[in-house]
């Protein structure tokens, strides 16, 4: 099986105080690269890594494209894409959220535009639906998302020391009482209405919730992937609804509150991650 992969972590941004920045994201990036090198087959030289200012929108969205382009081309079958950083809302253009907000991860050049974030640094959840429907039947997209998906989760932030929410508020009090809407559609849906190959997506929390980005055993790492990666390096044949739950009890022991997610086929889902 001829396989590719893009991982994305982003720690800083361009435009953002630093004190909106992260820790554990280029860690994230890096981590699951080097599991993907050392246990899932992948050649160095198919697996594009993004770091910080390297993660512009722009070559984020290329190198997307480029990966989906191997699929299309045939010349890859088991496509990854990870994205560690934050997730944010920005206002809907297309009538299909109830919240009149699209789902959002932020770009290391993320900025504001008016009262709302720029599109331009930002990728949409509708963004992604274009490139998903693009994968060829029989292709296997494995998709790993570490950040927030809903500002909803505003009201119950982890303030622990040594942790941070992933999740950027809109830039203006209007927009924020935008975000508390109770709609909770989120990318997961959009995987759903793929139309011929369906991305298996493991994402790091509900949309009403906040992921954590957290110092754990001396190091920075996105909560969920670090309960991910370890879940995986544990035992890789065991089947991925097996790894949500294995990564939802560390997690939970880990004493965060998130609720990692799975959108799979039953199949899928029975089958272990990468197959």
């Amino acid at each position: 099986m001829s396989k590719a992969a893009l991982c994305v972590g982003i720690n800083k941004f361009k435009f953002l105080p630093q004190s909106s920045w992260l820790n554990g994201c280029v860690n994230d990036a890096e981590d699951l690269a080097e599991m993907l090198e050392k246990h899932y087959g992948f050649e160095s030289s198919a697996i594009t890594v993004l770091r910080d200012a390297k993660a512009v929108k722009k070559t984020v969205m290329a190198e997307l494209n480029k990966l989906v382009d191997t699929a299309v081309a045939g010349t890859a079958n088991h496509i990854v894409f990870t994205f560690s950083s934050h997730g944010t809302q920005v206002p809907d253009t297309n009538g299909d959220e109830g919240d009149r907000l699209d789902e959002a991860f932020a770009c290391y050049d993320i900025n504001n535009s008016g009262d709302a974030w720029d599109p331009d640094t930002v990728i949409s959840d509708d963004e992604l639906a274009v490139l998903f429907a693009r994968l060829p039947k029989g292709v296997l997209m494995d998709v790993v998302l570490d950040t927030c998906h809903s500002g909803t989760g505003l009201k119950s932030l982890d303030l622990i020391p040594g942790r941070r929410p992933r999740f950027l508020p809109a830039p203006t009090p209007r927009a924020v009482i935008a975000n508390e809407s109770k709609d909770t559609r989120s990318l997961r849906d959009m995987v759903r209405t793929a139309k011929l190959s369906t991305p298996v997506l493991m994402a790091a929390c509900r949309s009403d919730q906040t992921a954590a980005d957290a110092l754990i055993d001396g190091r920075y790492n996105g909560a969920f992937t670090y309960n991910f990666v370890k879940s995986l390096l544990g035992d890789s044949t065991v089947g991925r609804a097996e790894i949500l739950k294995q990564v939802s009890k560390g997690l939970k022991s880990g004493g965060f509150d998130q609720v990692a997610q799975l959108e799979a086929s039953t199949a899928a889902g029975k089958a272990a991650w990468g197959a």
